[in-house]
Parts: structure tokens; C-alpha cells; sequence
């Protein structure tokens, strides 16, 4: 019999599964295959700086979350309070119920469904609104016990994952469409660099700063309480999950970078995996692709809409948990249905103003035992950092400033997406003088 606070391998392993899972959402196995097609002879390279951000930026999420507590709020607040309570709403609502979570349910439709509908039923609204109150109630189902999350997700749902994703990796390896391409693109030019930008805007690494509480919940469901050993386990959920997500990605790539002699270039990796699926196993080949998708976006609502309800329910205690997860579950329901391209056009340019700030608060986290937590380097770091990233969001929202955007085109990597870097690390060294003299 285990002791308390311990967990066998073999549960670890399970709780690995749930959060790999998690995160393996429409978009981590959409993309994959389209970086195979353009990078082509270069996959290696690209596939490398793919993983290092699309990956190792997630686990140190994990990690950061995990030595938190579960609590991105806390890590928030050593900036300021009043900025962590809305900053961690702002995260918790973009990722959750204003976006990510409305969105599994219309790519679910959309590739798993769709295809086998007639076009002209395709152009009725029925067909997306009965798909959505079905696909919410069994999201619903699941996340009103997460106690049992980790072994309805890990035990069941992730085996099914990994089984049917492997189906379409073994035959494309076994009987391989054609051979590896020449590259395309920006790929051709700096495979590394262009893949490495695109593992960094996937924004995986928002999801694990909010899927780190689910993680810490479901340890704590299990009897795990130690401090220490919660730290240990969670991160080593992490690792599991990243291995998980890693072995997924060079799979798919594979695909995309074996799919053109058969299939041409695609203009995007639902295409490519949707065209490859029938011609690895014929009309089969839909239904394959089509459970891949439908359990990929089903595990990542689950995770979402329990991740936020269980931080509302923290910060609003007079709503209860069940209630927050039908609130949740039906408003991403009707949202799937009427307001999603608005919602989409709404939230990107969220995302591109916050996914800077979290990454600096996530490295700032790690070494701020070197400056005592001083809220002066938190507040100068971010400070310098929203700058580039609110506009960066605004230009999304298609609010431009011409003359502000020629003068940050001058700023290295700022046409590559992360002009923000060199103003954090400034904002942090002078705050970290600050912190010095004021000590």
C-alpha cells in the first residue's frame, strides 16, 4: 500500500498522459505537418527550433507554476497585487472561455464532422449548434468531477489519442508517400530561426501557465499534499507531456515532409493531414484523422474549462465550481456558434500584448531569490516589455502608429516577433541597479 503523499511510477506516468493531453489541442497537430512540407531537406533544423520553443517554453511554465503552488496569480502579484488579479482574469478568459475553449468546438466540427456531411446540409446552422450542445456536454461530464480527471484523460481518452495518431506515423513510415522535398519559403532561407518564431507564437506556453492548477489539483485529488513532493510530481508530469507533445510533432512533420509527391503543397496542415489520412488508408483515412481531431480538441476543453473554473471559483467563492463549469461550458457553446470570428479578432491582439509579459514574469521567477523578489525589477522589466507588446496588439487590432512602428523596426528582432526581448532585459537590469542602490 502507498504511503501518503507518494504516487507509483506508473501513476505518475498516468498524470504525464493527462497533461500531455491537455495540451495537445487542433493547432499543436495542424501545424506540424505544414512545417514538414515547407521545411523540407531542412526538417532536422526546423523540427529543433520547433521544439525549443513549442516545448521548452511550456515546461518551464510547468515548472514556474509548479514551484508556485499552481498559482499563476501569486507569481503575477510580485509585480503588483492589483496587476496580478487582473492580469491572471485577463489570461484565464482569453485562453478559456473568450477563445480557446469555443474554438475546439467549431475545428472539431469543422474537420471531424464536416467532410461527412452533405454540402448542402453544410449550409444549415443546425448541424454546428446540435455538434456544439453535444461536444459541451461531454466536456461538461468530465470536468464537473475533476477528481476523476486524471483517470478518465490519462486512462482513456490519451490511449485513444496516441493510438490513433500513431496509426497515420507507423503507415506513412512502413509505406512512406514519397521522399523528402527541397525547402520553401522562409524555410529555405533560415530553417532554425522560422521555425523556433513559429513554436513561440503556437502560445502553448499561456495554456501551461493555466493548466499548471489542474495539474496541482488532480495531485492533490490523488493525496499528494507535500509541498516538495507536489513540485516534483508536477514537474515531472511536465516532462512526460513534453516527451508526449515532441514524439507527436516530429511524427507529423514526417508526414508533411513525405506528403508532396503525392498530395502537392498545402496551404495549411488540416489540408495536408486531411489529404494524407486518405491516401495512407483510404476513406478510412477520414475517420482516422477525424477521431485524432475530435479527442484532441475534446481533452483540451475538458482541461480549459476545468482550469477556469477552478480559478473563478478561488477568486468569486459565492459561485460555485459546478455552476462555473455549466456558465463556461454554455457561453463557449453559443459563442462556437454566433460570435467566434469576432471573439478571434477580439482576442489575438490580447494575446500578442499579454504572451510577452507572462514569458518575462515566467523568467523572472526563476532568478528573482538573486534580487528578493524586489517588485522594482518585476515592475521596470514588464514595464519596458509592454511598450512593444501592447503595440504589437494594437497593430493586430489594426490601430497602427506609422511613425512609432518605423522607429521599432529598428529594434532587433522586431520584425521577427520578439522586439520585446532587449527592452525587458533593460527594464530588468535597471531595476536591478535600483533594487542595488535602494539596498
Amino acid at each position: 500500500m502507498k504511503s501518503q503523499n507518494t504516487l507509483t511510477i506508473g501513476e505518475n506516468i498516468v498524470v504525464g498522459l493527462m497533461l500531455f493531453a491537455l495540451f495537445l489541442g487542433a493547432g499543436n497537430i495542424i501545424f506540424p505537418p505544414l512545417l514538414g512540407q515547407l521545411s523540407g531537406e531542412s526538417l532536422i533544423l526546423a523540427i529543433s527550433g520547433f521544439l525549443i520553443t513549442g516545448v521548452g517554453l511550456p515546461l518551464l511554465a510547468v515548472i514556474a507554476v509548479a514551484k508556485s503552488g499552481g498559482d499563476l496569480q501569486g507569481i503575477a502579484s510580485r509585480v503588483h497585487p492589483l496587476f496580478g488579479l487582473i492580469f491572471t482574469i485577463v489570461v484565464y478568459l482569453v485562453i478559456g472561455p473568450l477563445f480557446a475553449i469555443p474554438r475546439t468546438a467549431t475545428v472539431s466540427f469543422e474537420i471531424g464532422v464536416a467532410p461527412f456531411l452533405a454540402e448542402g446540409i453544410l449550409l444549415e446552422k443546425w448541424p454546428l449548434v446540435i455538434f456544439s450542445i453535444l461536444f459541451f456536454t461531454v466536456t461538461v461530464l468530465f470536468a464537473l468531477n475533476p477528481t476523476k480527471l486524471v483517470d478518465r484523460i490519462g486512462k482513456i481518452l490519451t490511449p485513444i489519442l496516441i493510438t490513433v495518431i500513431g496509426l497515420l506515423t507507423i503507415k506513412s513510415i512502413i509505406t512512406p508517400m514519397g521522399e523528402i522535398g527541397p525547402s520553401h519559403g522562409a524555410y529555405k532561407e533560415s530553417p532554425f530561426f522560422e521555425s523556433f518564431l513559429q513554436g513561440y507564437l503556437t502560445m502553448d506556453f499561456l495554456a501551461a501557465l493555466v493548466f499548471g492548477i489542474v495539474v496541482i489539483k488532480a495531485l492533490e485529488n490523488k493525496g499528494v499534499h507535500d509541498k516538495k513532493k507536489l513540485v516534483k510530481t508536477t514537474i515531472f508530469a511536465g516532462f512526460i507531456a513534453v516527451l508526449g507533445l515532441s514524439l507527436v510533432y516530429i511524427a507529423l512533420s514526417y508526414i508533411g515532409a513525405t506528403s508532396i509527391d503525392e498530395i502537392g503543397i498545402q496551404e495549411n496542415g488540416g489540408a495536408i493531414l486531411a489529404l494524407a489520412s486518405v491516401e495512407l488508408f483510404g476513406n478510412f483515412g477520414k475517420i482516422i484523422l477525424a477521431m485524432t481531431i475530435m479527442f484532441a480538441c475534446l481533452t483540451t476543453s475538458i482541461g480549459l474549462v476545468v482550469a477556469s473554473s477552478q480559478f473563478f471559483e478561488k477568486i468569486i467563492p459565492k459561485i460555485s465550481y459546478k455552476l462555473l463549469v455549466f456558465i463556461f461550458a454554455g457561453f463557449s457553446a453559443i459563442v462556437s456558434n454566433v460570435g467566434l470570428t469576432q471573439l478571434i479578432s477580439f482576442s489575438i491582439p490580447v494575446l500578442l500584448a499579454i504572451y510577452p509579459l507572462a514569458i518575462v514574469l515566467m523568467f523572472l521567477s526563476f532568478i528573482d531569490k538573486s534580487f528578493d523578489r524586489s517588485p522594482i525589477v518585476y515592475q521596470l522589466a514588464l514595464l519596458f516589455t509592454s511598450f512593444i507588446s501592447i503595440f504589437d496588439g494594437l497593430k493586430a487590432a489594426k490601430i497602427t502608429f506609422p511613425v512609432i512602428e518605423s522607429a521599432f523596426n529598428y529594434l532587433p528582432l522586431y520584425t521577427q516577433g520578439i522586439g520585446w526581448l532587449i527592452p525587458s532585459i533593460i527594464g530588468g537590469l535597471i531595476g536591478f541597479i535600483i533594487y542595488k542602490f535602494k539596498k
